[in-house]
Protein backbone atom coordinates (compact mmCIF):
# COMPACT_ATOMS: atom_id res chain seq x y z
CA UNK A 1 0.00 0.00 0.00
CA UNK A 2 1.46 3.77 -0.93
CA UNK A 3 1.07 6.31 2.17
CA UNK A 4 -0.44 9.55 1.71
CA UNK A 5 2.50 11.89 1.56
CA UNK A 6 1.63 15.05 4.25
CA UNK A 7 2.86 18.34 4.31
CA UNK A 8 3.12 20.79 6.79
CA UNK A 9 3.46 23.73 4.07
CA UNK A 10 0.48 25.17 1.90
CA UNK A 11 0.31 23.62 -1.39
CA UNK A 12 1.68 25.37 -4.39
CA UNK A 13 -0.34 27.28 -6.65
CA UNK A 14 0.16 25.35 -10.33
CA UNK A 15 -1.56 27.47 -12.77
CA UNK A 16 1.31 30.32 -12.24
CA UNK A 17 4.93 29.22 -13.37
CA UNK A 18 6.25 32.50 -11.67
CA UNK A 19 7.00 32.49 -7.83
CA UNK A 20 5.08 34.70 -4.79
CA UNK A 21 6.82 38.16 -5.17
CA UNK A 22 7.99 39.52 -2.03
CA UNK A 23 7.54 42.48 -0.47
CA UNK A 24 9.12 45.45 -1.77
CA UNK A 25 12.33 47.08 0.43
CA UNK A 26 10.49 49.64 2.95
CA UNK A 27 6.86 48.71 2.39
CA UNK A 28 4.55 46.33 5.50
CA UNK A 29 2.51 44.18 4.35
CA UNK A 30 -0.86 43.25 5.95
CA UNK A 31 0.22 40.27 7.75
CA UNK A 32 2.32 42.49 9.42
CA UNK A 33 0.79 45.65 10.15
CA UNK A 34 -2.13 42.97 11.56
CA UNK A 35 0.43 41.56 14.21
CA UNK A 36 1.78 45.07 14.90
CA UNK A 37 -1.59 46.36 15.74
CA UNK A 38 -3.45 43.30 16.56
CA UNK A 39 -7.16 44.72 17.60
CA UNK A 40 -7.09 46.94 13.91
CA UNK A 41 -9.96 46.02 11.54
CA UNK A 42 -8.32 45.98 7.99
CA UNK A 43 -9.99 49.23 5.72
CA UNK A 44 -10.30 51.27 9.79
CA UNK A 45 -8.34 54.03 11.16
CA UNK A 46 -7.30 53.66 14.75
CA UNK A 47 -9.56 56.90 16.92
CA UNK A 48 -7.85 59.77 17.22
CA UNK A 49 -7.07 60.99 20.69
CA UNK A 50 -9.91 63.56 20.67
CA UNK A 51 -12.31 60.68 19.90
CA UNK A 52 -11.32 58.67 22.65
CA UNK A 53 -11.55 61.94 25.16
CA UNK A 54 -15.09 62.49 23.46
CA UNK A 55 -15.95 59.24 24.21
CA UNK A 56 -15.09 59.27 27.85
CA UNK A 57 -16.73 62.67 28.64
CA UNK A 58 -19.86 61.79 27.11
CA UNK A 59 -19.85 58.10 29.14
CA UNK A 60 -19.10 59.92 32.52
CA UNK A 61 -21.91 62.39 31.67
CA UNK A 62 -24.64 59.81 31.02
CA UNK A 63 -23.21 57.49 34.59
CA UNK A 64 -23.61 60.86 36.14
CA UNK A 65 -27.28 62.04 35.03
CA UNK A 66 -28.10 58.06 35.54
CA UNK A 67 -26.97 58.42 39.18
CA UNK A 68 -28.93 61.77 39.75
CA UNK A 69 -31.82 60.34 38.48
CA UNK A 70 -32.04 57.68 41.38
CA UNK A 71 -30.62 59.99 43.74
CA UNK A 72 -33.15 61.29 46.53
CA UNK A 73 -33.76 64.84 46.06
CA UNK A 74 -34.98 67.68 48.52
CA UNK A 75 -38.27 67.96 46.94
CA UNK A 76 -41.95 66.73 47.74
CA UNK A 77 -44.26 66.13 44.24
CA UNK A 78 -48.23 67.00 44.96
CA UNK A 79 -50.09 64.77 42.07
CA UNK A 80 -54.12 64.09 41.55
CA UNK A 81 -54.58 61.12 43.66
CA UNK A 82 -57.30 58.78 43.51
CA UNK A 83 -61.18 59.31 44.35
CA UNK A 84 -63.83 57.61 45.93
CA UNK A 85 -67.71 57.33 45.69
CA UNK A 86 -69.07 57.62 49.04
CA UNK A 87 -72.23 56.06 47.47
CA UNK A 88 -69.80 53.37 46.20
CA UNK A 89 -68.21 50.32 47.66
CA UNK A 90 -64.77 49.14 48.55
CA UNK A 91 -63.78 45.96 48.06
CA UNK A 92 -67.13 44.31 47.98
CA UNK A 93 -68.60 46.40 51.21
CA UNK A 94 -70.68 49.30 50.97
CA UNK A 95 -68.10 52.37 51.65
CA UNK A 96 -70.52 53.99 54.13
CA UNK A 97 -72.81 51.01 55.68
CA UNK A 98 -75.63 52.11 58.14
CA UNK A 99 -77.87 50.23 61.01
CA UNK A 100 -80.57 51.39 62.82
CA UNK A 101 -82.85 52.69 60.35
CA UNK A 102 -83.83 52.63 56.86
CA UNK A 103 -81.45 53.42 53.73
CA UNK A 104 -81.92 54.37 50.61
CA UNK A 105 -80.35 53.53 46.86
CA UNK A 106 -78.85 56.46 44.70
CA UNK A 107 -78.18 56.18 40.74
CA UNK A 108 -75.07 59.45 41.61
CA UNK A 109 -71.91 59.00 42.96
CA UNK A 110 -70.66 61.36 45.68
CA UNK A 111 -66.82 61.27 45.13
CA UNK A 112 -64.48 62.48 47.94
CA UNK A 113 -61.47 63.76 46.12
CA UNK A 114 -57.29 63.31 47.07
CA UNK A 115 -54.11 64.29 47.01
CA UNK A 116 -50.93 62.46 46.15
CA UNK A 117 -47.75 62.97 47.88
CA UNK A 118 -44.51 61.76 46.68
CA UNK A 119 -40.58 62.73 48.86
CA UNK A 120 -40.90 63.42 52.71
CA UNK A 121 -39.54 60.72 55.35
CA UNK A 122 -39.46 57.11 53.86
CA UNK A 123 -40.37 58.16 49.74
CA UNK A 124 -37.76 60.44 48.89
CA UNK A 125 -38.40 61.22 44.91
CA UNK A 126 -35.53 61.90 42.94
CA UNK A 127 -34.21 63.80 39.80
CA UNK A 128 -36.43 61.78 37.33
CA UNK A 129 -40.03 62.41 39.21
CA UNK A 130 -38.80 65.82 39.98
CA UNK A 131 -38.69 66.82 36.75
CA UNK A 132 -41.68 65.28 35.26
CA UNK A 133 -43.13 66.80 38.30
CA UNK A 134 -42.09 70.06 36.49
CA UNK A 135 -43.39 69.42 33.41
CA UNK A 136 -46.54 67.91 33.87
CA UNK A 137 -49.14 70.99 34.71
CA UNK A 138 -50.88 68.67 36.74
CA UNK A 139 -48.39 68.51 39.60
CA UNK A 140 -46.74 71.00 41.66
CA UNK A 141 -43.54 70.23 42.74
CA UNK A 142 -42.38 72.34 46.28
CA UNK A 143 -39.60 72.00 48.72
CA UNK A 144 -39.95 68.99 50.82
CA UNK A 145 -39.51 71.46 54.14
CA UNK A 146 -42.86 73.19 52.80
CA UNK A 147 -44.77 70.05 52.79
CA UNK A 148 -43.47 67.50 55.59
CA UNK A 149 -42.79 68.73 59.35
CA UNK A 150 -39.32 68.66 60.07
CA UNK A 151 -37.90 66.08 62.38
CA UNK A 152 -40.47 64.01 62.07
CA UNK A 153 -41.55 60.14 61.09
CA UNK A 154 -43.27 58.45 58.37
CA UNK A 155 -44.91 56.25 60.93
CA UNK A 156 -45.69 59.88 63.35
CA UNK A 157 -47.18 61.36 59.92
CA UNK A 158 -49.26 57.93 59.05
CA UNK A 159 -50.45 57.99 62.76
CA UNK A 160 -51.35 61.84 62.81
CA UNK A 161 -53.09 61.12 59.32
CA UNK A 162 -54.99 58.35 60.39
CA UNK A 163 -56.24 59.97 63.38
CA UNK A 164 -57.49 63.12 61.57
CA UNK A 165 -59.66 60.48 59.46
CA UNK A 166 -61.03 59.18 62.14
CA UNK A 167 -61.99 62.18 63.82
CA UNK A 168 -63.29 63.94 59.99
CA UNK A 169 -65.57 60.65 59.80
CA UNK A 170 -66.99 61.14 63.41
CA UNK A 171 -67.70 64.95 62.87
CA UNK A 172 -69.22 64.04 59.28
CA UNK A 173 -71.52 61.23 61.06
CA UNK A 174 -72.39 64.16 64.10
CA UNK A 175 -73.31 66.70 61.07
CA UNK A 176 -75.04 64.81 58.85
CA UNK A 177 -77.46 63.57 61.40
CA UNK A 178 -77.75 66.60 63.68
CA UNK A 179 -78.84 68.33 59.75
CA UNK A 180 -81.46 65.72 59.29
CA UNK A 181 -82.99 66.75 62.76
CA UNK A 182 -81.30 63.33 64.62
CA UNK A 183 -80.39 64.48 68.49
CA UNK A 184 -76.69 63.43 69.15
CA UNK A 185 -75.68 63.50 72.64
CA UNK A 186 -71.93 64.46 72.57
CA UNK A 187 -69.69 64.26 75.87
CA UNK A 188 -66.48 66.28 76.47
CA UNK A 189 -63.48 64.80 78.43
CA UNK A 190 -60.47 66.31 79.41
CA UNK A 191 -57.35 64.33 78.03
CA UNK A 192 -54.40 66.84 79.52
CA UNK A 193 -54.34 70.51 80.10
CA UNK A 194 -50.84 72.82 79.05
CA UNK A 195 -48.59 73.36 81.91
CA UNK A 196 -48.75 77.40 81.90
CA UNK A 197 -52.33 77.54 82.03
CA UNK A 198 -55.32 78.01 84.46
CA UNK A 199 -56.20 74.73 84.26
CA UNK A 200 -53.09 72.63 85.16
CA UNK A 201 -53.63 71.56 88.64
CA UNK A 202 -57.35 72.45 88.79
CA UNK A 203 -58.50 70.34 85.98
CA UNK A 204 -57.79 66.64 85.70
CA UNK A 205 -57.61 64.04 82.61
CA UNK A 206 -60.93 62.37 82.82
CA UNK A 207 -62.86 64.93 83.95
CA UNK A 208 -66.24 65.23 81.80
CA UNK A 209 -67.16 68.64 81.20
CA UNK A 210 -70.76 69.20 81.38
CA UNK A 211 -70.69 73.35 81.55
CA UNK A 212 -69.27 77.03 81.55
CA UNK A 213 -70.33 79.41 83.84
CA UNK A 214 -73.39 77.43 84.45
CA UNK A 215 -74.60 76.92 80.31
CA UNK A 216 -74.68 73.18 78.97
CA UNK A 217 -72.21 72.98 76.43
CA UNK A 218 -73.60 71.18 73.31
CA UNK A 219 -69.98 70.42 71.75
CA UNK A 220 -66.52 71.51 71.77
CA UNK A 221 -67.45 74.07 69.05
CA UNK A 222 -69.92 75.02 71.54
CA UNK A 223 -67.06 75.60 73.98
CA UNK A 224 -64.45 77.35 71.70
CA UNK A 225 -67.00 79.87 70.47
CA UNK A 226 -68.27 81.37 73.91
CA UNK A 227 -64.73 81.80 74.66
CA UNK A 228 -64.11 84.05 72.07
CA UNK A 229 -66.31 86.29 74.20
CA UNK A 230 -64.43 86.09 77.01
CA UNK A 231 -61.56 88.28 77.72
CA UNK A 232 -58.21 86.56 78.72
CA UNK A 233 -57.41 86.76 82.78
CA UNK A 234 -61.05 86.09 83.69
CA UNK A 235 -62.44 83.05 86.09
CA UNK A 236 -64.81 81.53 85.20
CA UNK A 237 -66.63 78.49 86.20
CA UNK A 238 -66.07 75.22 84.71
CA UNK A 239 -68.95 72.35 85.64
CA UNK A 240 -66.97 68.90 85.18
CA UNK A 241 -68.22 65.25 86.12
CA UNK A 242 -65.50 63.55 88.30
CA UNK A 243 -65.43 60.12 89.40
CA UNK A 244 -69.61 60.39 89.30
CA UNK A 245 -69.48 63.48 91.06
CA UNK A 246 -70.88 67.09 89.63
CA UNK A 247 -68.05 69.40 90.87
CA UNK A 248 -67.45 73.09 89.78
CA UNK A 249 -64.00 73.97 88.98
CA UNK A 250 -62.54 77.67 88.91
CA UNK A 251 -60.58 78.49 85.82
CA UNK A 252 -58.32 81.29 85.13
CA UNK A 253 -58.58 81.68 81.31
CA UNK A 254 -55.37 82.67 79.43
CA UNK A 255 -55.19 84.53 75.86
CA UNK A 256 -55.05 83.46 72.22
CA UNK A 257 -52.33 84.76 70.28
CA UNK A 258 -52.95 86.75 67.26
CA UNK A 259 -57.11 85.84 68.14
CA UNK A 260 -60.08 87.51 70.42
CA UNK A 261 -61.19 85.80 73.51
CA UNK A 262 -59.47 83.65 75.66
CA UNK A 263 -58.25 79.97 76.27
CA UNK A 264 -58.88 77.36 78.89
CA UNK A 265 -55.71 75.40 78.49
CA UNK A 266 -57.71 71.90 78.04
CA UNK A 267 -57.04 69.44 75.35
CA UNK A 268 -61.11 67.90 75.19
CA UNK A 269 -61.71 64.82 73.41
CA UNK A 270 -65.44 65.01 72.00
CA UNK A 271 -67.74 61.34 72.24
CA UNK A 272 -71.17 60.55 70.64
CA UNK A 273 -74.10 58.74 71.39
CA UNK A 274 -75.03 57.98 68.04
CA UNK A 275 -79.17 56.79 67.56
CA UNK A 276 -77.70 55.56 64.33
CA UNK A 277 -74.89 53.15 63.68
CA UNK A 278 -72.56 54.51 61.06
CA UNK A 279 -69.30 52.47 59.61
CA UNK A 280 -67.34 54.03 56.90
CA UNK A 281 -64.78 51.43 55.06
CA UNK A 282 -61.86 53.37 53.29
CA UNK A 283 -58.33 52.30 53.32
CA UNK A 284 -55.43 53.69 52.11
CA UNK A 285 -56.46 57.41 52.36
CA UNK A 286 -56.42 59.45 55.57
CA UNK A 287 -56.75 63.22 56.82
CA UNK A 288 -59.65 65.05 57.56
CA UNK A 289 -60.15 66.63 54.13
CA UNK A 290 -63.20 64.22 53.04
CA UNK A 291 -65.79 64.90 55.91
CA UNK A 292 -68.07 67.11 53.62
CA UNK A 293 -68.53 64.25 50.87
CA UNK A 294 -68.74 61.50 53.81
CA UNK A 295 -71.78 64.09 55.21
CA UNK A 296 -73.32 64.27 52.39
CA UNK A 297 -72.86 60.23 51.55
CA UNK A 298 -74.86 59.77 54.94
CA UNK A 299 -77.33 62.56 54.12
CA UNK A 300 -78.15 60.69 50.57
CA UNK A 301 -78.13 57.20 51.99
CA UNK A 302 -80.72 58.01 55.03
CA UNK A 303 -83.20 60.45 52.56
CA UNK A 304 -86.11 58.52 50.71
CA UNK A 305 -85.12 61.05 48.10
CA UNK A 306 -82.57 60.41 45.23
CA UNK A 307 -80.59 63.11 45.76
CA UNK A 308 -77.47 62.78 43.47
CA UNK A 309 -80.04 61.40 40.65
CA UNK A 310 -77.25 59.76 38.49
CA UNK A 311 -75.17 62.31 38.78
CA UNK A 312 -71.39 62.62 39.60
CA UNK A 313 -70.33 64.81 41.81
CA UNK A 314 -66.73 65.67 43.73
CA UNK A 315 -65.89 68.08 46.44
CA UNK A 316 -63.67 67.92 49.39
CA UNK A 317 -63.48 70.03 52.86
CA UNK A 318 -63.32 69.36 56.26
CA UNK A 319 -66.63 69.72 58.15
CA UNK A 320 -66.70 70.30 61.80
CA UNK A 321 -69.55 69.67 64.64
CA UNK A 322 -71.52 72.52 63.69
CA UNK A 323 -71.59 71.80 60.07
CA UNK A 324 -68.88 74.66 58.86
CA UNK A 325 -66.79 73.28 55.54
CA UNK A 326 -63.51 74.17 56.30
CA UNK A 327 -60.56 74.77 53.60
CA UNK A 328 -58.01 71.82 52.70
CA UNK A 329 -54.83 71.56 50.78
CA UNK A 330 -54.26 71.06 47.22
CA UNK A 331 -57.51 71.66 45.61
CA UNK A 332 -55.75 72.36 41.88
CA UNK A 333 -55.06 68.37 42.37
CA UNK A 334 -58.21 67.53 43.53
CA UNK A 335 -59.92 69.13 40.67
CA UNK A 336 -57.84 67.06 38.04
CA UNK A 337 -58.41 64.02 39.55
CA UNK A 338 -62.22 64.81 39.95
CA UNK A 339 -62.73 65.39 36.01
CA UNK A 340 -60.68 62.62 35.36
CA UNK A 341 -62.64 60.04 37.04
CA UNK A 342 -65.61 61.05 35.66
CA UNK A 343 -67.36 63.91 37.78
CA UNK A 344 -68.96 66.81 35.91
CA UNK A 345 -69.25 68.71 39.08
CA UNK A 346 -67.06 69.77 42.26
CA UNK A 347 -68.31 71.07 45.15
CA UNK A 348 -65.12 73.33 46.87
CA UNK A 349 -65.02 74.94 50.30
CA UNK A 350 -65.67 78.89 49.98
CA UNK A 351 -62.48 79.26 51.33
CA UNK A 352 -60.21 78.13 48.66
CA UNK A 353 -61.63 79.88 45.81
CA UNK A 354 -59.04 81.49 45.28
CA UNK A 355 -57.09 78.61 44.75
CA UNK A 356 -59.76 77.59 42.13
CA UNK A 357 -60.00 80.32 39.92
CA UNK A 358 -58.45 80.11 36.71
CA UNK A 359 -57.62 75.92 37.46
CA UNK A 360 -60.87 74.41 36.87
CA UNK A 361 -60.53 71.90 34.21
CA UNK A 362 -62.82 71.34 31.24
CA UNK A 363 -65.42 69.69 31.44
CA UNK A 364 -65.87 70.47 35.59
CA UNK A 365 -68.50 72.97 36.85
CA UNK A 366 -68.06 74.09 40.45
CA UNK A 367 -70.12 75.60 42.96
CA UNK A 368 -68.58 76.98 46.61
CA UNK A 369 -70.24 75.29 49.56
CA UNK A 370 -69.37 77.31 53.22
CA UNK A 371 -71.87 74.92 55.19
CA UNK A 372 -72.81 71.33 55.34
CA UNK A 373 -76.13 73.27 54.70
CA UNK A 374 -75.50 74.60 50.99
CA UNK A 375 -73.34 71.21 49.70
CA UNK A 376 -76.67 69.52 50.55
CA UNK A 377 -78.36 72.36 48.65
CA UNK A 378 -75.96 72.25 45.65
CA UNK A 379 -76.26 68.73 45.25
CA UNK A 380 -80.25 68.58 45.38
CA UNK A 381 -79.95 71.49 43.02
CA UNK A 382 -77.52 69.37 40.77
CA UNK A 383 -79.32 66.59 40.44
CA UNK A 384 -82.05 68.16 39.58
CA UNK A 385 -80.80 69.91 36.71
CA UNK A 386 -80.80 73.00 38.25
CA UNK A 387 -76.92 73.56 38.98
CA UNK A 388 -76.47 77.14 36.72
CA UNK A 389 -78.21 78.68 39.92
CA UNK A 390 -75.18 78.17 42.06
CA UNK A 391 -72.84 80.18 43.56
CA UNK A 392 -69.04 79.87 42.30
CA UNK A 393 -65.89 80.82 42.77
CA UNK A 394 -64.94 84.30 41.34
CA UNK A 395 -62.08 86.18 41.28
CA UNK A 396 -61.55 88.72 44.09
Amino acid sequence: MRRKKMSTQPPVDQSSDQPSAAPEAGRESALERNLREPYALPGRERPSARSITLGISFMATVLLLSGLAILPSPYAVRSPGPTRDTLGEEDGTPLIEITGAPTYESTGELRLTTVGVSGGPGFPVNLAQVVQGWVDPTRVVAPVETVFPKSVSREELDAQSSAEMTSSQEMATYAALTELGYDVPVTLSAVETAADSGASGVVEPGDVIASLDGEPLASSEDLLERLTTIDPGTDVTLGVVRDGTPTDLTVTTGAVEGQDGSRLGVVVQSSFDFPVDVSIQIENIGGPSAGTMFALGIIDRLTPEDEANGQVIAGTGTMDLAGQVGPIGGIRQKLDGAVRDGATWFLAPAANCDEVVGHVPEGLQVAKVATLAEARAAMVAIGAGEGSTLDTCTAG
